[in-house]
């Protein structure tokens, strides 16, 4: 005679179950649910280069890595954003145990919009080096060649770039801000809270600290609400 034996399932077979539920049942539930929440990422006061732009050649030609054109600038920090924030939420799904597969699903329910505005750069000064051309409203300051840390501005005709004269302009503070909103359908996240949001926030502007751009964020700061 035949042994009765039940089949005992293995981890990938529940992973897939598990998956099967979010992917069939769970959409129903969520199609009916969003929960929205706008974040604010303020602090910082110097720029990478490819959070600005120029369309100028000669702007190409001395600064490597600028943006070629606003949307581009755009997409860079919308890019960023996006992979910092995902990255966070990976981390806290496989620290609770959840499945890759059920954490891809997650993901998939999450909206990332960002708001940012570049800053143009029309012609650059490298370490406060080069004349101004007075027809020119902004020209931006760039050390290191790769860090913005702000703008020449014409004032009666005065070259406000000169060493000497030491009334270089901050970057106007509409181009040191981020800000957009985290959206998602998913069940679980859209009973989150605003402080479990700002969690998240909190660890992506960490990430941001100590990645290859700490040096422009580590003074960051983010609200969520």
């Amino acid at each position: 005679m035949f042994e009765n034996r039940e089949r005992v399932p293995t981890p990938r077979s529940i992973a897939e179950a598990v998956e099967r539920v979010v992917n069939t049942m769970l959409p129903a539930i969520n199609s009916r649910i969003r929960s929205t929440r706008t974040f604010n990422v303020t602090g910082f006061t110097t720029l990478p280069v490819a959070m600005v732009y120029t369309d100028k050649s000669e702007v190409f030609a001395q600064v490597a890595g600028i943006s070629t054109s606003k949307r581009q600038a755009q997409t860079f920090v919308e890019q960023l954003s996006m992979e910092t924030v995902i990255v966070v939420l990976e981390s806290q799904g496989r620290s609770a145990l959840l499945p890759e597969e059920v954490i891809s699903a997650i993901l998939r329910q999450l909206t990332v919009n960002v708001i940012y505005e570049p800053l143009p750069c029309q012609k650059v000064f490298l370490n406060l080096a080069g004349d101004i051309d007075e027809k020119l409203i902004e020209n931006c300051i760039i050390a290191g060649g790769n860090t913005v840390t702000g703008i020449c501005r014409i004032n009666g005709g005065m070259n406000m770039c000169e060493p000497a004269k030491t009334t270089i302009a901050a970057i106007p503070p509409q181009h040191l801000s981020i800000s957009g909103t985290l959206s998602t359908t998913n069940i679980i996240m859209a009973n989150w809270s605003r402080q479990m949001w700002q969690n998240v926030v909190n660890r992506a502007v960490r990430m941001l600290t100590s990645g290859s751009f700490g040096s422009h964020f580590f003074a960051a700061v983010a609200t969520v609400s």
